[in-house]
């Protein structure tokens, strides 16, 4: 599901700093974790277009491209992490998407999550201005619980009030 005109200003002002969106997210992965290559991508062209600007400096350490969460084009077990900026709650069927990252990590590797709760979603003034699928959204058990079920192992969370949480996840290696 791609943003709204709304959503779009939202994530591209510059207060807010992360989202693969238009490559901040992935400047912060080089610069914080020191990725000696990251993969992004976005649903979004427009988007796409937008990081690939910003990211150009970086030349071949950095590759962007169109893509859906709940389809990832890469192997099985090819990454050592994976970040979600808050994309999750995007997906109408969410718990595909966390299907498909645990298949992309590399057995011992790490999933970071931002993500948006359904008391954000489903506030009365939010849910007037940005577009999100209102079906089957989460809380912040919910999503830990769907990471649990699913196979991760939960290493920690921080619910931020009831409108967003963050949440670190390994898959096993066994």
């Amino acid at each position: 599901m791609k943003l709204n005109r709304v959503e779009k200003l939202m994530m591209n002002n510059p207060i807010r700093s992360r989202g693969c969106g238009r490559g901040a997210g992935t400047q912060l992965i080089l610069a914080t974790f020191g990725a000696t290559s990251v993969d992004a991508f976005d649903f979004d062209p427009d988007m796409v277009r937008r990081a690939r600007k910003r990211l150009a400096p970086h030349g071949d350490r950095v590759r962007v491209w169109q893509g859906d969460i709940t389809s990832i084009e890469a192997d099985d077990d090819s990454y050592d992490a994976v970040f979600d900026f808050a994309i999750i709650h995007h997906v109408p069927r969410w718990r595909d998407a966390l299907v498909e990252v645990l298949r992309v990590l590399k057995p011992g590797g790490r999933f970071f999550s931002e993500e948006v709760l359904r008391d954000f979603i489903h506030h009365p003034l939010w849910s007037r201005v940005l577009d999100h699928p209102m079906e089957d959204r989460f809380d912040h058990d919910e999503f830990r619980d769907a990471l649990a079920s699913g196979g991760f192992e939960v290493v920690a969370t921080q619910p931020v009030r009831r409108d967003m949480a963050f949440f670190v996840a390994d898959k096993p290696t066994a």
